[in-house]
């Protein structure tokens, strides 16, 4: 008989993380492994034993399809930086101490580039002691910055948010600029990666003229260059809309964040907690132009509208989840699930493996072609890219005129109980 799967999520969630967690569930039993134990907080709270037997939530194919909806991270998850093996065995002993103890065959891990460096280090521990277990990567982020593959779970949802948004919010701008010049500057996630910036031009078309600058953390980043081209706009139009990304530096490799806040925090990782782009770029055109400006920060949101994600996303991400149950099976290990991109008219893919050695710690940043000579957009290339990741639309439940989830936390919540008024 097999033994049972071990899943867990790390790093900022997205709107189809879950759906890969529904695929590693629903394959695992089609498979025939006993159980499927879900880390609740990641690696950092499976070392304190914090754990659920997934059957116990996912009881049916409703429920499964509830999952595959819900936003945010369902187990929880982490920013937890394992320290290398030569560190501290101990944190490792304690690991496959509590793997052994679970029984387990497959150990899944669903993230971002730190999350395959978490898969890296289990599985060259895994080699030094001859473990049994199986260590296999499951892709998960909306920066789309992960090596090899062709794009990751979570991007294409992302990317059609903030097209979407971005659509809604030069509407708006567009409804006061009657003898009134505005500036609109739309401030977006991705850190030092711009694909889910660059996904802001998506919304130019027929009804809209899209936004009129896009920058991407890829060029330097100059504030002054940048207050003249808005100036050159606003003389001949009365509304701008710039999209920015939060990583942008300048020259001299500062972030512009910084400049908003000279108290920046780091994570577990050593990353800057990214915020402020966008006010102070605001606050520099109020004050160099004097017209009026609005800073739009979209933040979490951007990784949480389950409501707009795209059917592509949610299907590969659900396939994502599955293959990496099917590798680990077929007797993978140390190796990340990777979406190969087979066709773009119709658009299809495929999902294969990579070693993750290759994988983790990299990142994949927007090639330079994809992006204009200024500098200041991204070129048809690269909106031809990720237009496909953004198609169909996978309806929420609605009870009661909200989206419905399934909610770890909610288990023994009692529905007939008296709500507040």
């Amino acid at each position: 008989m097999k033994g049972n799967v071990l899943v867990g999520q790390s790093g900022g969630p997205t709107a189809v993380i879950n759906s890969s967690l529904a695929g590693v569930f629903k394959t695992a039993m089609e498979r025939g492994f006993n159980k499927v134990y879900g880390m609740r907080y990641g690696i950092q709270g499976f070392m304190d034993e914090q754990y659920v037997d997934l059957s116990e939530y996912i009881k049916n194919e409703l429920d499964l399809e509830l999952l595959k909806r819900t936003p945010s991270a369902f187990l929880g998850t982490c920013r937890y930086k394992l320290p290398e093996i030569h560190e501290d065995k101990a944190v490792y002993e304690r690991i496959f101490e509590l793997l052994d103890k679970l029984d387990i065959e497959v150990f899944i891990y669903i993230g971002g580039n730190d999350s395959m460096d978490t898969i890296r280090k289990l599985f060259d521990y895994s080699l030094l002691t001859g473990a049994k277990q199986k260590f296999v990567g499951c892709p998960k982020t909306i920066d789309n910055d992960l090596a090899i593959t062709d794009h990751t779970p979570g991007f294409g949802s992302a990317a059609k948010y903030i097209a979407t948004s971005t659509k809604e919010i030069i509407c708006d701008a567009m409804g006061f600029s009657y003898k009134k010049k505005n500036v609109n500057i739309v401030e977006i996630m991705g850190r030092n990666a711009g694909w889910l910036t660059g996904a802001a031009g998506l919304c130019r078309g027929e009804d809209c003229e899209g936004p009129d600058l896009i920058y991407l953390p890829e060029l330097p980043f100059s504030v002054e260059n940048f207050v003249q081209e808005v100036k050159g706009l606003l003389e001949k139009k009365d509304v701008v809309v710039a999209v920015v990304s939060e990583g942008i530096k300048t020259e001299e490799g500062k972030y512009v964040c910084e400049c908003a806040s000279a108290n920046t925090t780091t994570d577990a990782f050593g990353h800057i907690q990214m915020s402020g782009t966008a006010s102070y770029l605001a606050t520099v055109i109020k004050n160099e132009l004097g017209c009026k400006t609005r800073a739009v920060e979209l933040s979490t949101l951007q990784r949480a509208a389950a409501h707009m994600a795209s059917r592509v996303d949610v299907d590969e991400a659900f396939n994502v989840g599955g293959a990496t149950v099917k590798a680990a099976d077929e007797g993978s290990s140390g190796v990340m699930v990777v979406i190969d991109r087979v066709s773009d008219d119709p658009y299809q893919s495929a999902t294969g493996v990579y070693d993750v050695h290759r994988i983790a710690n990299d990142e994949k940043m927007v090639p330079r072609k994809w992006i204009n000579e200024a500098g200041n957009y991204v070129t048809e290339e690269f909106l031809d890219y990720v237009r496909p990741l953004i198609q169909g639309h996978y309806q929420p439940m609605m009870v009661e005129g909200l989206p419905r989830h399934l909610s770890i936390h909610m288990k023994n919540y009692d529905w007939s109980a008296p709500r507040g008024k």
